[in-house]
């Protein structure tokens, strides 16, 4: 099993606990606060990202379709707007997220087309080739093993699925990144502690975003679990990636 350095990030470095559990208990503490604030730092923009990502998907017109890391299931909820699917299932390991997104899908009437369940992504309990697409969104820089993760989403694909990620990256025009720097490192946590009461929490999801391995160094690990066909797309002059692969 590969390591790599996002994997050693963790939201408390003096918890004997591994990654997945203090992931699980940081998103439950923010869980409350989590939606607003993905608008106010974002100002809004994440909405189009989700949509452009989801986009991805339009072609193949998937039917049945697996959210993982699926948060209080924003983009469950947009696909299944989009694409008018007939299923989804958004898995998550935060107890706190999935409870705000059942009553979303309670307000919304969609309990019938989205089911929400408490799932890890490194041990999916779905037969292979199950799902025509997997989706994630800003989930796997979260994961306590990539290559495991992404080798479970690609045994769950039927063949000729696809695979769509949402990641946050960095820019690579010199100054814009250092203005990017500058605002995820002290107005995000900032801004996470002061609505969230979590500083550390919005801290981490910084320094995770630091780790990743993102562009093309991402999809070559995409490349090592199986997937085929894989391209990514810059947004918003790379502050987020799309990246994507078939089976």
């Amino acid at each position: 099993m590969a390591k790599f350095a996002h994997d050693e990030v963790v939201p408390d470095r003096q918890s004997e606990q591994g990654k997945k559990e203090q992931v699980a208990e940081m998103f439950n503490s923010i869980a409350f606060r989590y939606d607003f604030l993905n608008r106010f730092l974002t100002a809004g923009v994440d909405i189009q990202w989700r949509k452009k990502a989801i986009g991805q998907l339009k072609a193949l017109q998937p039917q049945l379709i697996l959210d993982v890391a699926t948060g209080t299931g924003d983009v469950a909820i947009m696909t299944h707007r989009m694409l008018k699917t007939k299923k989804i299932i958004g898995i998550d390991i935060s107890e706190g997220m999935l409870a705000l997104g059942r009553e979303k899908l309670t307000r919304l009437k969609l309990n019938e087309v989205i089911e929400l369940q408490t799932g890890d992504s490194e041990t999916i309990h779905f037969p292979d080739h199950h799902f025509d697409a997997v989706t994630v969104a800003y989930g796997v820089r979260n994961f306590a093993h990539l290559d495991k993760g992404l080798a479970e989403m690609y045994r769950v694909l039927k063949p000729g699925g696809k695979l769509v990620v949402l990641e946050f990256s960095r820019p690579s025009q010199p100054l814009f990144r250092k203005l990017c720097d500058f605002y995820t490192n002290v107005v995000t946590p900032g801004v996470g502690g002061l609505f969230a009461k979590n500083k550390d929490a919005y801290q981490y999801l910084n320094d995770s975003v630091q780790a990743f391995p993102e562009g093309q160094n991402f999809l070559n690990i995409m490349h090592e679990a199986g997937f085929t066909q894989t391209y990514l797309k810059k947004l918003s002059f790379g502050i987020c990636t799309i990246y994507c692969g078939s089976k």
